[in-house]
């Protein structure tokens, strides 16, 4: 069964997942078509059955800006950093109860660091606390990866889960690789709750 619907760009680019009934106003409304359905399943209202679409395809193309693609937030930040704290290199699974999984500033806001991808990094609450507001050099805190930027598709599509017939789209689009990526993300993406600070 299909829980999310693929929508696609006007250019068949995979922008994002939209919810069933999101899915079924647009292509209602005649802003989107149905380029894949759920065979097994059909939606039904009173005037009209259609098949349960999988992925849809906007009949107009729509712009997305490249700053709004390349937003840090937590979610697409530990999904980079596969949710282990880049200090001391423990999973979000093997923290404490009272222990989360934090973001960091490599060099802090206080110090005029910035809030973008190559300075900052996923960190247990512990390590964040004993890092404090001092430079990975001024405590001897390093990093295990060298934090870079990612690719905006893996962000758009670091906690998403793909059906095989949506994962089609992905890699075509942008290929194998990327797909294969995005896969790995999603088996290592924890079914427990992420917390941010």
């Amino acid at each position: 069964m299909v829980v999310g619907c693929l929508a696609l760009n006007a250019s068949y680019e995979p922008l994002t997942m939209v919810p069933m009934r999101r899915a079924l106003r647009l292509v209602i409304d005649g802003k989107a078509e149905i380029v894949e359905a759920d065979q097994d399943r059909v939606v039904r209202s009173e005037r009209m059955t259609m098949p349960r679409p999988a992925v849809i395809r906007l009949t107009k193309f729509i712009h997305v800006p490249r700053r709004f693609r390349r937003q840090v937030t937590n979610t697409f930040l530990f999904a980079r950093d596969h949710y282990r704290c880049q200090y001391c290199g423990r999973h979000m699974t093997e923290l404490k109860p009272r222990e989360a999984l934090t973001r960091d500033h490599l060099i802090p806001l206080s110090r005029g660091g910035t809030n973008e991808w190559t300075n900052v990094v996923a960190a247990c609450s512990p390590c964040n606390t004993r890092k404090g507001n001092r430079l990975p050099d001024e405590i001897g805190m390093h990093p295990l990866t060298h934090p870079v930027e990612p690719h905006f598709v893996h962000l758009s599509w670091a906690v998403r889960r793909l059906t095989p017939t949506q994962a089609r789209y992905i890699r075509t689009f942008y290929g194998s690789e990327v797909l294969h990526h995005i896969e790995q993300m999603e088996r290592r993406a924890p079914s427990v709750r992420v917390e941010s600070r």
